[in-house]
């Protein structure tokens, strides 16, 4: 493991963390005047409370991110700036859509820009798939990458959701980073993230007194997924599924459950299992608390696919992350077991 490599990393989660505390602060009694999420139907919360803490989030995550990139002298390491200008692009749509709600289509396309962006930034030697054509490989990933920061946005609808996803993921990388599979820029940038969000954390653990907003979950996707493409890119194609397994599945199943029964599935809705868990007798803090569980469970795999480096390994590592997720998703979907008598 890189020493060097993990010292940066603790210090862009730190620095990260003390940056996301104090905008937090400072852009909460602003936020409460122009950007207040109101309750309704499909809202998980019961008072009006102000959205947009992805401000703090984003920011923090670029400025330390890039901070320690510069600082560590490197000349093998650069600041991703296409991704930095894709990431304050794409928090640009998001904070727009939190204040102005933006139609449908033109939101897709500008998303579709910021992620066209990062995707295509990638040198052309790396490929997941030698054999197949670049074009087709990068429209592909493309389509994915547009549906990952869409997934992340949906999923951001409970508190310290995000945090209980992200977190345990951007953990992951940044050791994975410290061993070799990932490249040094993006796991500096997963560990400012991770600071990032630890920043924030307290102010959106239940109840929330702050929401992230489009602003904070749009950009926390881009920048997720570029890191768990970069993963990918360097042969650790297991790995990357089993880390987001979670986010994937969820938002993945209620997706196509949705289009089955003809609903407006581009519409904010209620039919996310954890969503459904909580409507169940679930409480938040049992739901992101075996949300976290999991995602700790999947970390402890995917590492276990990085070591065993076998076909057979990773498929059948998937298919235990797979069987884990399911089981989540089921117990969901029941009514929460009644609580014991002291």
């Amino acid at each position: 493991m890189s020493s060097p490599q993990i010292l940066l990393s603790l210090i862009a989660t730190v620095l990260a963390a003390l940056i996301s505390v104090v905008l937090v602060r400072a852009t909460r009694p602003i936020l409460q005047r122009v950007a207040l999420a109101k309750p309704n139907a499909r809202s998980s919360h019961r008072v009006p409370t102000p959205q947009g803490a992805g401000v703090a989030v984003t920011a923090a995550t670029l400025l330390a991110g890039g901070i320690v990139i510069g600082l560590a002298g490197s000349p093998d390491l650069t600041i991703p700036f296409t991704v930095f200008a894709a990431c304050l692009f794409i928090a640009v749509v998001g904070l727009a859509d939190d204040i102005l709600s933006l139609p449908v289509v033109p939101r897709l396309l500008l998303q579709a820009a910021a992620v066209a962006a990062v995707v295509f930034s990638v040198p052309s030697d790396l490929r997941l798939a030698q054999s197949s054509p670049v074009w087709l490989e990068r429209g592909l990933l493309l389509i994915a990458g547009l549906w990952f920061v869409n997934l992340v946005n949906f999923m951001d609808g409970l508190d310290l959701m995000t945090a209980a996803e992200v977190v345990p993921i951007t953990v992951a990388i940044v050791l994975l980073g410290g061993f070799g599979y990932v490249p040094a820029a993006p796991a500096l940038v997963a560990a400012a993230l991770c600071g990032a969000l630890l920043g924030f954390a307290p102010s959106n653990r239940p109840v929330a007194r702050i929401f992230l907003g489009d602003v904070g979950s749009l950009p926390i996707g881009l920048l997720l997924g570029w890191c768990l493409l970069e993963l990918a890119l360097h042969q650790q194609f297991a790995a990357a599924l089993l880390l987001p397994l979670y986010y994937l599945t969820d938002a993945t199943v209620t997706l196509f459950r949705r289009m089955a029964r003809r609903e407006p599935f581009w519409a904010a809705h209620r039919s996310h299992f954890y969503q459904r868990a909580t409507d169940n007798g679930f409480t938040v803090w049992r739901v992101v608390g075996e949300v976290f569980v999991l995602n700790l469970v999947l970390v402890v795999l995917a590492f276990a696919s990085v070591a065993l480096t076998s076909l057979t390994a990773d498929i059948t590592l998937l298919l235990v992350g797979a069987l884990a997720v399911t089981l989540l998703l089921r117990r969901f979907s029941r009514l929460a077991p009644p609580a014991k008598l002291r």
